[in-house]
């Protein structure tokens, strides 16, 4: 079964009319983040026009005004801006307090790289657990549905394990009763792990999913980059006839336990031809060649 197609909205110039493309089909994830340049307020009126979407934005990762904003109000030292992430709980408090003025309303609010804060294991899984207990705070008070945690590397650099997230989450509900509800990370031709370790039944995507987790791909393009990387041959392997860019996104999709991917689509002509491509997946048999055929590259 394909994964969904939801809208990342980094680096989309227009957000907000993408936004209301991808908002036209209802049920639908918007994925933002306040370091997203105007992403935030150019979502709100669309956001408060489509009750059926679903929204998830981050904590952590912040631009220089709200971090000089943030060193104003007391949440951060000139030295803590300097480093543009912050897991400091106060801050988190803060920062989903502006989001939620923002946006109106978050579905799913994720710990955005927390492998990013430069912590030890023996140091991020504490700060990890802190900045839980505060989301709890805000889940169990119904301000947002409920948090997760989007990595670019922790799974892979092993900085955290899904089965560590969740104990973690037990700890900061103090019950099993927790609000962790998801986990994101890059699933694409170049970052191909998952994909090889979902068809094998195994890795972060298979364990979130058996915990009842959703589980969001990001980047499955490469930040645009990846196109460009694949060759027509390799495009025509995936499926016949199918573009490069096509291809990629086929391949994020056709991932196993992978149930969102996350594309920045902006214009109505891209979101409709990634729909179209999202709508028939790869056999798992055929995508675990394709995985082969770039192990061997």
């Amino acid at each position: 079964m394909t994964a969904s197609l939801g809208l990342g909205t980094y680096r989309v110039r227009g957000v907000e009319q993408a936004a209301r493309t991808a908002c036209a089909d209802g049920l639908v994830w918007i994925d933002t983040a306040p370091n997203y340049g105007s992403a935030h307020q150019a979502l709100g009126p669309v956001i408060a026009d489509h009750p059926r979407a679903m929204v998830a934005t981050k904590t952590g990762f912040f631009t220089p005004d709200e971090g000089a904003a943030a060193c104003r109000d007391g949440l951060l030292t000139a030295v803590q801006v300097r480093a543009g992430h912050s897991l400091d709980p106060g801050f988190v408090r803060w920062q989903t307090e502006r989001s939620l003025a923002a946006l109106g309303r978050i579905d799913l609010l994720f710990v955005h790289n927390p492998e990013h804060a430069g912590l030890s294991p023996t140091e991020l899984h504490p700060a990890l657990r802190d900045v839980f207990a505060v989301l709890e705070e805000f889940a169990a008070a119904g301000r947002i549905g409920g948090y997760g945690v989007a990595t670019w590397s922790g799974f892979q650099h092993d900085a955290f394990s899904v089965s560590e997230l969740l104990g973690l989450a037990i700890e900061a509900a103090g019950s099993g009763e927790h609000h962790l509800r998801a986990v994101q990370q890059p699933v694409s031709l170049v970052m191909a792990r998952p994909i090889a370790l979902a068809l094998d039944g195994r890795g972060p995507l298979v364990l979130a999913r058996a915990a009842g987790l959703i589980t969001f791909g990001s980047s499955p393009l490469h930040g645009g980059e990846l196109p460009g990387l694949v060759t027509t041959e390799l495009a025509e392997f995936i499926r016949p006839g199918a573009s490069p860019g096509t291809a990629c996104l086929l391949a994020a999709a056709s991932c196993p336990s992978l149930d969102v991917v996350l594309l920045s689509a902006g214009s109505a002509h891209h979101w409709a031809a990634a729909k179209a491509t999202t709508a028939a997946p790869l056999d798992p048999g055929h995508l675990r060649k394709v995985t082969d055929v770039l192990a061997q590259g």
